[in-house]
């Protein structure tokens, strides 16, 4: 992959947050989802790339774009795998909370793992913590992993996972174990991330949420040393069948995250919506001007960049304006 490239995805990840932020704290979350999807989707015409979509919106008979197999890019270019959540957290945005992001992971052709849309049991943390958690340890001893790991306390480490009555088990071991807790209400490719940087007090992701975001939050912590451990949970023999037609046979293996992002090379990058521990929101400033904060990264090379821009929005494609 060149590494223009890299640019080129966050132009696409700007301009869908430019449009779903228009919809913070309206409480309309479809609104939202659909002006980050269009905005997304027409910028995806520029980015030169031969780009195939595995991990999308649905099925083609589910959605109008973006969907699992469209093809992406000017039909040029490398030969792409694309991961896409044009509104990562869309109640989030509806109702103005915190860490809303449009994200896209884009890797060389047949490394990204095509998620089924089901449920994922995970595990993530940062570099410090790599090779030292498993998914099938205690919540204890992974706990006591990661303070060993970062020099601290017990009573210091803070788990973050998303406020769910199917994880109150979970929360009752992590508070028996002494631990603090960061409990979100949507959005955990951003919480996965967050365990990757000391700024945003987070030191190990735990719970059950969705398979597709479990691949784009891989990609990420692939781009930056850390670790993720997923385990796919269907709920019904339809769903058991879903994986065995994606070529996963045994849906209760542990997948490392060689098996979500396989190969050296990935392209990873969010736009903040809303205000969040890592990247700040759209912000519209009066007289058409608006900035944006975006983090991007590559697998490869190591390399993470904060970008902030500023935009002339009277001088943007009719799609950020809609």
């Amino acid at each position: 992959m060149e590494r223009e490239l890299a640019l080129e995805i966050v132009r696409v990840t700007e301009v869908a947050a430019l449009a779903s932020a228009r919809w913070m704290g309206t409480g309309k979350k479809n609104e939202a989802d659909n002006a980050a999807t269009t905005a997304m989707r027409a910028m995806f015409d520029s980015v030169n790339m031969q780009g195939t979509v595995v991990i999308g919106e649905g099925e083609m008979d589910e959605a109008p774009m973006l969907y699992i197999g469209e093809k992406l890019g000017t039909g040029e270019g490398p030969q792409l795998d694309v991961a896409v959540d044009p509104l990562e957290g869309t109640n989030i945005v509806a109702k103005g909370l915190w860490n809303g992001l449009t994200v896209v992971a884009v890797a060389p052709n047949g490394t990204l793992l095509h998620a089924p849309d089901m449920y994922m049991e995970k595990i993530a943390v940062g570099p410090r913590a790599k090779g030292l958690v498993h998914l099938d340890a205690t919540v204890k001893e992974n706990l006591a992993a990661v303070a060993k790991a970062a020099d601290k306390n017990i009573s210091e480490v803070v788990a973050i996972l998303l406020d769910r009555p199917r994880h109150q088990d979970l929360i009752e071991q992590i508070r028996s174990a002494g631990a603090r807790i960061k409990l979100i209400s949507d959005g955990d490719v951003a919480a996965a991330i967050n365990t990757c940087f000391d700024e945003t007090g987070v030191d190990i992701m735990f719970g059950t949420g969705g398979a597709p975001e479990g691949v784009l939050a891989a990609a990420a912590l692939k781009c930056m040393g850390g670790e993720m451990q997923g385990r796919l949970k269907p709920e019904s023999d339809t769903e058991i069948e879903r994986c065995a037609k994606m070529g996963i046979a045994d849906h209760s293996r542990i997948l490392l995250l060689d098996d979500l992002v396989s190969g050296d090379d990935a392209i990873f990058a969010a736009t903040g919506v809303t205000e969040g521990e890592l990247l700040k929101g759209v912000r519209f400033l009066g007289h058409h001007v608006a900035t944006t904060h975006s983090l991007v990264m590559r697998a490869r090379t190591g390399t993470v960049r904060f970008i902030e821009a500023r935009h002339k929005l009277n001088q943007k494609p009719h799609l950020v304006m809609v």
